[in-house]
C-alpha cells in the first residue's frame, strides 16, 4: 500500500510541475516573444506565423496543429506519453489564452531575446522532464531520426531553419535572426532543466530481470539493449543492460523499470557522439 500511495504522490506531483512548466512557457511567449514578432521553433512557431497573417487565436493553432504530432509521439512512446502530452498541451494554450493581451515586459528586442528564450526553456524543459510536450516536433524528429542518419537535434534544427527563413520573408531578417538566437538559448535551457546538455543518453541499469525488462523497453521505445553479466560484492549475479535513447523517452524508462523491477539501480549518462545506429532501432515487439 505504501508504494501504490508514493507513486500516487509521485504521478500528482509531477502533473503540478507540468501546470507549471506550461504557464511559465506561455507566460514567456506573450509576454516577452510575441508582443516583439520573436518566434518560437516548430509547430510554436508555424502557429505564431499564421496567427500574426490571418488572425487565428494562437492557443487555438496550437492545439489544432498538435494533433497529428500527438498521434505520433503516441505511437512511438505510448499511453503514458499520450496522457501528460494531451494534458500539456490543453494546459498550454489555456495559459496562451489567458496571458494574450498582456502588456510586454519590455519592448528592448535583446532583452526580449535573452529573457524570453530562458524562461521559456524553463517552462519546456520542465515539462519534457515530468513526461510531457507542448511541441510535437521533437516527437517527429524521433521518428525522422530512426529512419535516417541524421540525430534528433538535427532534424529539429532544420525544420526550425526553415521556419525562420520563412519568417524573416514575412516579418524581416531581423526579426528571423532574433528568433534563432531565443531558440539557441531556450535549447540549451531545455536540455539543463530536462536531464542534461546532450541530446543523447545512454542509460546502465543493474537489475534481476534483465531478459523481461530488455524485451520491455524494445516493445514500448523500440531501443534495443546490450546485457552484460555482472557480478555485486554483496548481492551477487546481476545483468546490466546498457541503452542508448533520446532525453524524452528517460521518463518513460524510468516507469517500465518501476513497473518491471523496483530493485533495479540505474544511471543516466551523457553521450558525447554516436557512431553505427544503435538508437536508430525502431522495430517493436507485438503485444
Amino acid at each position: 500500500m505504501t508504494k501504490i500511495k508514493n507513486r500516487k504522490i509521485k504521478i500528482f506531483l509531477s502533473y503540478i510541475m507540468l501546470t507549471f512548466g506550461c504557464l511559465i512557457a506561455a507566460l514567456s511567449l506573450e509576454t516577452f516573444l510575441i508582443p516583439n514578432t520573436i518566434l518560437d521553433g516548430g509547430v510554436t512557431g508555424i502557429s505564431i506565423i499564421l496567427s500574426k497573417l490571418f488572425k487565428i487565436p494562437l492557443s487555438i493553432l496550437v492545439l489544432v496543429l498538435n494533433i497529428p504530432f500527438v498521434y505520433i509521439g503516441y505511437k512511438n512512446l505510448g499511453k503514458n506519453f499520450l496522457a501528460r502530452t494531451i494534458y500539456s498541451m490543453i494546459l498550454f494554450s489555456l495559459f496562451l489564452s489567458l496571458f494574450n493581451g498582456f502588456n510586454p515586459f519590455t519592448e528592448e528586442m535583446l532583452l526580449a531575446t535573452v529573457f524570453g528564450g530562458v524562461l521559456l526553456g524553463l517552462g519546456v524543459g520542465i515539462v519534457i522532464h515530468f513526461g510531457g510536450c507542448v511541441d510535437g516536433t521533437e516527437s517527429v524528429a524521433i521518428v525522422i531520426s530512426k529512419k535516417t542518419s541524421l540525430s534528433v537535434g538535427q532534424v529539429v534544427l532544420i525544420c526550425n531553419l526553415i521556419i525562420y527563413t520563412i519568417a524573416g520573408f514575412i516579418f524581416g531578417f531581423d526579426r528571423a535572426m532574433y528568433s534563432l538566437l531565443t531558440y539557441v538559448i531556450t535549447f540549451k535551457v531545455i536540455d539543463f532543466v530536462s536531464e542534461g546538455l546532450e541530446q543523447a543518453k545512454a542509460a546502465l541499469i543493474i537489475t534481476e530481470r534483465g531478459t523481461s525488462l530488455s524485451k520491455e523497453i524494445y516493445k514500448r521505445l523500440g531501443r534495443t539493449t546490450t546485457t552484460i553479466k555482472g557480478k555485486g560484492l554483496i548481492s551477487g549475479e546481476k545483468e546490466v543492460l546498457y541503452c542508448v535513447l533520446t532525453r524524452i523517452e528517460i521518463y518513460e524508462l524510468n516507469r517500465i523499470i518501476e513497473e518491471m523491477d523496483e530493485s533495479a539501480f540505474v544511471t543516466i549518462i551523457d553521450v558525447q557522439d554516436i557512431i553505427g545506429n544503435h538508437i536508430k532501432s525502431n522495430k517493436k515487439i507485438k503485444g
